[in-house]
């Protein structure tokens, strides 16, 4: 019998994909997919044995004892994390209805949005005051799928950080099992956040619930390939303006823009310009007021081309800044948005130090994967 009859479900799709794109043999990568085929093995007869819905399973108090552990993958931006997990995603033995691929920052917008309708409804007395908003939160996202892949798992904002431990202790009871990619371990979560001995709870419980395992792959894979010098513009300055404006008259041919309005959810943000599925936006529009994930999320779903003009050099001490501009690419990127840029630094030199410069690296892989010719 070959290798390949031999290796598990995500073993051979990781192959199949090696001989499609050309890449190279990782043995720190094939350790994660081995590890990844192991659990694809204990979930194929598993299914949470509960009640017939997430809200039945929730209020009938029963309990999942024997779910498997789950997997928390962590490592380097670019190793091939995400690539690792949608392989799992699509090879797992569990019915397409059961399972749930989505981005943390999607996840916990879904999440809060639970709370408050919830919240709504108490304040209306459509629901007994005395109802935990998390509890029937977590049902709805039973309801989603049971076994939760959650990509870019990273936790700066203090309200997700003092709901995660709650959520979870509900998730883990009724028999979810998590699989999810992380540039931070686990410990490293929440790392300087406010009151984090809060979180650190949720922490150990994670551990608990999944394995925890370091993908240390040898290189960036989304590095492979030349740079696009046309969508990125340093440093700032009449060179970068007027190439803003050459990209911007390409893209749009010369058609009439105009400023546009993007509703936040009632809040109401003006782009600088309009023009069709493109929008542009000076970076301290985006990333110097108070916007959240859930507003990128909201611009990246109604655009295929953001242009963002004049991103700074950021200090350390910049930190909402920073992180903002991290939540607005991991946006655009999951949304397969083009992001057209002015900036003072190359990627990797707009956030060089400060507390978040280990979740900025990523950020910066993304930002050169997606100045690559035929990027997305």
């Amino acid at each position: 019998m070959s290798e390949t009859a031999r290796a598990g479900p995500v073993s051979r799709a990781l192959l199949k994909v090696r001989g499609q794109k050309g890449l190279r043999d990782d043995p720190a990568q094939d350790r994660i997919a081995m590890h990844l085929d192991d659990l694809a093995a204990r979930l194929a007869g598993y299914r949470p044995k509960m009640g017939k819905s997430a809200l039945a399973r929730m209020f009938g108090g029963a309990s999942q004892k024997s779910a498997p552990r789950g997997l928390y993958l962590w490592g380097e931006a670019g190793s091939g994390k995400t690539m690792l997990m949608d392989l799992f995603f699509h090879a797992v033995p569990v019915p397409r209805e059961q399972r749930q691929r989505v981005h943390f920052h999607a996840f916990m917008r879904d999440v809060h949005g639970f709370i408050h309708k919830i919240r709504q409804d108490q304040a209306a007395g459509k629901v007994w005051e005395d109802t935990d908003p998390v509890r029937v939160a977590t049902a709805a996202i039973m309801e989603r799928g049971w076994l939760l892949c959650l990509d870019e798992f990273q936790v700066t904002d203090i309200t997700d950080a003092m709901i995660l431990e709650r959520l979870f202790r509900h998730l883990f009871a009724m028999g979810a099992v998590l699989v999810a990619t992380s540039n931070s371990a686990p410990q490293a979560l929440y790392e300087d956040g406010l009151n984090r001995a809060l979180f650190e709870p949720f922490i150990a419980r994670l551990e608990a619930r999944a394995d925890v395992a370091r993908l240390a792959a040898a290189r960036d894979y989304r590095l492979c390939g030349t740079a696009g010098d046309e969508v990125w513009a340093s440093p700032l300055g009449e060179h970068a303006a007027a190439a803003m404006e050459r990209m911007w008259q390409s893209a749009t041919q010369g058609a009439a823009c105009a400023p546009r309005p993007f509703d936040l959810g009632g809040r109401i943000l003006m782009a600088a310009r309009g023009c069709k599925d493109m929008a542009w936006f000076s970076f301290a529009a985006l990333c110097g007021q108070p916007l959240g994930a859930a507003d990128y999320i909201t611009i990246a779903r109604n655009l295929r081309i953001l242009f963002l003009d004049g991103i700074p050099r950021l200090e350390a001490e910049q930190r909402n800044e920073a992180a903002r501009l991290i939540a607005l690419v991991d946006a655009l990127y999951e949304h397969r948005v083009r992001l057209v840029a002015s900036a003072e630094a190359e990627p990797d030199g707009i956030y060089a130090q400060g507390p978040l410069r280990r979740m900025f690296l990523r950020c910066a892989s993304r930002l050169e994967e997606m100045r690559r010719p035929g990027w997305p």
